[in-house]
């Protein structure tokens, strides 16, 4: 039979001709084949990298910890020469992880807030203005956050880090210390809080767009307030989107160096062991940056590398829980 356009039915190329002999689809075959090579050659890539990054930290850090004369986990101490080095990085793992919890806690319910204005309650006219100013925080460089926070925040801080010692100085977080200013360790967890803001934000923004139009459409349709469909259909979607933002802005705060650097005071090696958050001290990456002039023998890099190393498996193990906990999460929903 032919059609009005003069080509017969039978001229038609059949199911079978675009068939190979394998019986799979020819067309694309070889960019598929290309495309599935190079990702999984950027996978194993990425694997080795960090395999040998580890391993290089683990090289170069045993031999100093083979000559350490004091506990490693516990000790306050920080004397890497002469013969008889002690070195311990319980002070260096409290000042990281107090002021990266007190980070976290003031950035996640923020941008979680802001992403849910954002995608949520804006207007449109507003909701992309709004995303590109928050996401312009993630372009300032961290050592303008540091000046920022020293010479700037720092003095309007002053009152209210006063303010809760004097109020809750009776609870060992919040004991006064000798340190002038605000250069401790509760103020650089705020500013380190507004440098994670974007990362949090951003991504939870993704995820709460995402959001099946069908569920929210649904719970209102049953007669939910705004609200109300927020808290039954938006945030239990984005659940493993805000723990994964979340750990990722807790890597940021784990390793941020410049800004730790220039806002918290630096403690004697001798100075007394203290909880207090309105204390000073240094975290992992500010010691390694405040002493790389020290660098000068391998016992002393090794120590410093050490201490990198901690720091490294620490953020290791973090994202490695964030990953469980997302993987249980979807199993569950699933």
């Amino acid at each position: 039979m032919t059609s009005i356009t003069g080509v017969t039915a039978d001229d038609s190329p059949s199911p079978d001709s675009r068939v190979g002999a394998g019986g799979r689809a020819s067309t694309g075959r070889t960019g598929d084949l290309l495309f599935g090579g190079a990702a999984k050659a950027a996978g194993l890539i990425v694997i080795a990298l960090v395999v040998l990054v580890g391993v290089f930290l683990l090289s170069q850090a045993v031999p100093s910890l083979m000559r350490n004369e004091a506990n490693f986990l516990t000790s306050t101490e920080w004397e890497t020469s002469g013969e008889h080095p002690r070195f311990g990085i319980a002070r260096l793992l409290w000042v990281t992880v107090a002021s990266s919890i007190i980070a976290m806690a003031v950035a996640v319910p923020i941008g979680v807030g802001v992403a849910l204005f954002i995608t949520q309650y804006s207007p449109a006219w507003l909701a992309r203005p709004a995303a590109q100013l928050v996401d312009l925080l993630a372009a300032i460089p961290s050592i303008v956050y540091g000046i920022w926070g020293a010479y700037v925040a720092g003095p309007y801080f002053l009152p209210i880090q006063t303010w809760v010692g004097d109020t809750f100085g009776w609870i060992p977080l919040f004991t006064p210390t000798n340190i002038s200013g605000s250069s401790t360790i509760l103020f650089v967890g705020f500013v380190l809080s507004i440098m994670v803001l974007p990362i949090v934000t951003a991504l939870t923004r993704e995820i709460f767009d995402q959001t099946p139009s069908t569920h929210k459409e649904g719970a209102l349709a049953l007669g939910a307030t705004r609200w109300e469909m927020i808290r039954t259909a938006v945030l239990p979607f984005g659940k493993p989107g805000i723990i994964s933002a979340s750990m990722l802005g807790l890597g940021r705060a784990l390793g941020e160096t410049l800004a730790v650097m220039i806002i918290v005071s630096s403690l004697n090696d001798s100075a007394p062991w203290s909880w207090s958050l309105l204390n000073g001290g240094e975290t992992f990456a500010s010691k390694i940056a405040n002493n790389a002039g020290e660098f000068d023998t391998p016992q002393k890099t090794g120590a410093y590398i050490a201490a990198g190393l901690v720091l490294f498996l620490l953020t290791f193990v973090v994202n490695a829980i964030a990953r469980i906990v997302i993987e249980r999460r979807k199993a569950f929903t699933e």
